[in-house]
C-alpha cells in the first residue's frame, strides 16, 4: 500500500509523525509520504521512527496561488531539506499565515462570531504550521460548529465570505523551486471543486512548462466524473497518476490509505527526483 499525502501535528493534523509513522506500519503500509503544509519539521521525527518494511517519502504541500486568486496546493515530494531556496521559500508562506488568520478572525469578529486569535492558538499544537483547521477547531471548541468538514463545507470554504488569500508563490513558481531542490511535483486534489476555484484542463500547460510531474486524481474530494477527467489528462500529457488519503488523523474524516498509488506510477514517479531519497530501515 502506498500512500503519498499525509499530515502531521506539524502542520494541521492530528498524530504526531511518529504516531503516524507506527500507524502506517500497523497497517501494513509499503510507502508512507509525509508532507504537511510548507514545512519539514517533521521529518526528523518520522525517520528516527522508521523500521521494518516501511519506506518513508519526505516532503511538503506548498500553499500556492494562481495569479487570479485561486487557491492551489503542490505536493513537493523527495526534494533536498537543506536546499536554502527552497526553506526560505516554505518560511515565507508560513509567515504569510499569520496575517491572514487575523483578517478572517476579524471577518468573523464583525458577523458576531465570538472566536478570538488566543482561541485558535489554543487549538494549534506547539510548533504546528497555522492553518485554517486549527480555526476550524477553534470554532468547534466555541460550538460555532461541529466539525472540521462542516467548516471546510461552509465557513472556511475558499468561496466564503470569511476566506482571506494569503502571499504564496504561484504554482509554476512552486514547481520550478521543488525540481530546482531536486523533488517531484505533484499538483494535489485540482479539480476538488468543493473547496471553491479549481484549476481548468487549459491551466496545466504552464505547470508542464515548470516541471510537473504528476496529478493526485484518486482523492476524496474528487467525484467519480473529475477522476476520470484528471485521469485522462494525466494520460494525455504524460504525467504520473497518484491516489493518496490527505490524512490529517482525527481531524477529516480522510482515513489512512483510503487512496493509494499503484507501484508502477510510484516507480515512475521516484526515478523523476535527482536522487534516490526514500528513507529505509
Amino acid at each position: 500500500m502506498i500512500d503519498l499525502h499525509t499530515h502531521t501535528n506539524k502542520s494541521d493534523g492530528t498524530d504526531s509523525p511518529r504516531e503516524l509513522v507506527n500507524k502506517a506500519i500497523a497497517m501494513g503500509l509499503t510507502v508512507l509520504g509525509i508532507s504537511d503544509h510548507d514545512t519539514t519539521a517533521g521529518w526528523e521525527e518520522a525517520a528516527q521512527t522508521l523500521r521494518g518494511g516501511l519506506h518513508l517519502v519526505l516532503g511538503s504541500e506548498i500553499s500556492c496561488l494562481t495569479h487570479d486568486g485561486i487557491s492551489v496546493h503542490m505536493l513537493g515530494l523527495l526534494f533536498d531539506q537543506e536546499h536554502q531556496q527552497m526553506q526560505i521559500m516554505l518560511e515565507e508562506t508560513r509567515d504569510g499565515r499569520l496575517p491572514r488568520m487575523r483578517k478572517m478572525i476579524e471577518k468573523m469578529r464583525a458577523a458576531g462570531i465570538d472566536i478570538s486569535m488566543q482561541d485558535v492558538e489554543a487549538a494549534r499544537p506547539e510548533g504546528a504550521t497555522l492553518g485554517r483547521p486549527h480555526l476550524a477547531d477553534a470554532l468547534v471548541n466555541k460550538g460555532v460548529i461541529s466539525s472540521r468538514d462542516q467548516a471546510f463545507q461552509g465557513m472556511l470554504n475558499n468561496d466564503s465570505e470569511f476566506y482571506v488569500s494569503h502571499a504564496a508563490p504561484t504554482p509554476a513558481e512552486a514547481i520550478a523551486m521543488i525540481r530546482s531542490a531536486g523533488g517531484v511535483a505533484v499538483i494535489a486534489h485540482p479539480f476538488a471543486s468543493l473547496r471553491g476555484q479549481i484549476l481548468q484542463a487549459s491551466d496545466f500547460q504552464e505547470l508542464i512548462d515548470a516541471g510537473l510531474n504528476g496529478i493526485e486524481v484518486d482523492h476524496r474530494d474528487h467525484n467519480p466524473d473529475e477522476r476520470q477527467m484528471l485521469r485522462k489528462l494525466a494520460r494525455d500529457l504524460d504525467l504520473v497518476v497518484t491516489g493518496s488519503s490527505d490524512y490529517h488523523g482525527t481531524g477529516k474524516l480522510n482515513a489512512l490509505a483510503e487512496f493509494q498509488t499503484s507501484p508502477a506510477e510510484w516507480e515512475k514517479l521516484e526515478s523523476q527526483a535527482d536522487k534516490r531519497r526514500v528513507v529505509k530501515k
